[in-house]
């Protein structure tokens, strides 16, 4: 949002929050300016793919359980699994600290970004090298183990989704601010995508066979192990271009409001008193409570009745149109 200045009778400047994108005010009038890609489109293609990284280990985390059904474990490790999406959550708790501390040398956001995707790189490099020994255990799968690690994994993106929130708002011109909501919900929808429907589909034997291969094979092109190997990969890669060739606007890093961890937390819980937040949180936290049950167990339970998880996951193809209507008609 851009902030709009109403001009009183007697020459006040009274600041009001509007949605409009204003150059300044003269002689009572507002004189808007025009909204471009001119200069921020190299901007606005890095906040989709910094988004849709962030939406991989999402899509993975929506992948695990497809994985563990077929596995045979019981509801009540799938929803101690269903744990792992809490950080996207309560990512308020921990905010103020990466808004508060950082390395000005680095940048404000750099110094969060590069850190936490370095992380997530590697711990998917790692976590490749066992994970399906995990999950194929003949005792059972590491139910306990997979909803620690991948609630990590979660934990990190959350982390970078911080970032790279605060970082769209110096990033692009003012008139833009507006486009980095889009990137966010365009981008984090694609690496969904991929996450959770490329990597069921490729996984999948019957799906390869059918569709991508001349001779069947027992196995599909990809397993959970190369996938998450390659995809650490390209953070490892993508994060280095980042941090060596992307530089932070100066002003960014001293805008002169730093407050610190204390004071920001302060300042966090006084907005959390507000009346209309306290609103908004009642019916956020309400919102769901009527379908969620089906909404969690109906997958499990086609799965449970023969539905190929691959098929289920291709349900996610007709809600890519209705997210991008939704962005076109609020943009």
């Amino acid at each position: 949002m851009a902030l709009r200045r109403k001009v009183r009778s007697e020459g006040e400047e009274l600041p009001l929050f509007d949605d409009t994108r204003e150059e300044n005010v003269k002689d009572g009038k507002v004189v808007f300016r025009q909204q471009s890609l001119d200069g921020d489109r190299g901007n606005v293609a890095l906040l989709l793919f910094l988004y849709m990284l962030q939406g991989i280990p999402l899509g993975l985390a929506g992948a695990v359980p497809m994985l563990l059904q077929n596995k045979g474990v019981l509801y009540k490790d799938q929803a101690l699994f269903s744990l792992v999406g809490w950080p996207f959550s309560i990512k308020l708790l921990w905010a103020p600290i990466v808004d508060s501390v950082f390395s000005e040398r680095f940048g404000r956001r750099k110094t969060w970004l590069v850190s936490s995707q370095y992380l997530i790189g590697v711990f998917m490099i790692l976590l490749s090298y066992r994970v399906e020994t995990w999950i194929s255990d003949p005792k059972g799968p590491h139910t306990i183990l997979l909803t620690c690690l991948f609630f990590a994994l979660n934990f990190l993106a959350a982390t970078q989704d911080i970032a790279v929130d605060g970082w769209a708002l110096t990033m692009l011109k003012r008139e833009n601010v507006g486009l980095a909501s889009t990137c966010n919900s365009v981008g984090q929808t694609a690496g969904y995508f991929l996450g959770y429907v490329v990597f069921i589909a490729l996984e999948s034997a019957d799906f390869c066979n059918s569709y991508l291969r001349s001779e069947p094979q027992t196995e599909g092109i990809l397993t959970l192990s190369n996938f998450l190997y390659y995809v650490g990969g390209i953070f490892l890669l993508f994060t280095t271009l980042v941090a060596l060739l992307k530089r932070e606007a100066a002003d960014d890093v001293n805008d002169g409001q730093d407050q610190g961890i204390a004071a920001t937390y302060r300042q966090l819980l006084h907005i959390m008193r507000l009346p209309a937040i306290r609103t908004l949180a009642l019916i956020l936290l309400t919102c769901k409570v009527s379908f969620c049950a089906c909404d969690a167990i109906t997958g499990l339970k086609l799965i449970e009745a023969g539905v190929p998880r691959e098929r289920f996951a291709m349900i996610a193809l007709f809600l890519v149109p209705s997210v991008g209507v939704n962005h076109l008609v609020n943009i």
